[in-house]
């Protein structure tokens, strides 16, 4: 089980990665979201804000009203956040539940792809 402090420190490399990719930044130039970010099996949770393609902070606890809420537990979040693993596998085996649009699913698809294109 990975911990809270672990689990920060993953989203914090993710948004350095996204923040960083210009092609990325480009493509969701126009994506403005609020996720909650939750671990099962501790009590971990965040809120990561994106506004227009840029993860502008990622936080501890939940915060605002959400667009996406990513469920799964702590060491799938570590591993998917650090590029550890395609969870797309993880989504089509019901290990990682997503409750957003159609839309925000396949945004978050193409984000995985863009910056983890070897996964």
């Amino acid at each position: 089980m990975a911990t809270q402090s672990e689990i920060s420190e993953a989203l914090a490399d993710f948004q350095v990665q996204c923040n960083e990719n210009e092609r990325l930044r480009r493509m969701q130039r126009d994506w403005t979201k609020v996720l909650h970010i939750v671990a099962e099996d501790n009590d971990s949770r965040h809120t990561m804000t994106v506004v227009e393609g840029e993860t502008t902070s990622v936080e501890e606890g939940l915060i605002g009203t959400p667009d996406i809420i990513v469920t799964t537990d702590s060491e799938t979040l570590c591993d998917m956040f650090w590029g550890d693993l395609n969870p797309a596998q993880k989504y089509l085996r019901g290990e990682l539940k997503l409750k957003a649009s159609q839309e925000d699913v396949m945004r978050l698809d193409a984000i995985n792809l863009i910056v983890w294109p070897d996964e």
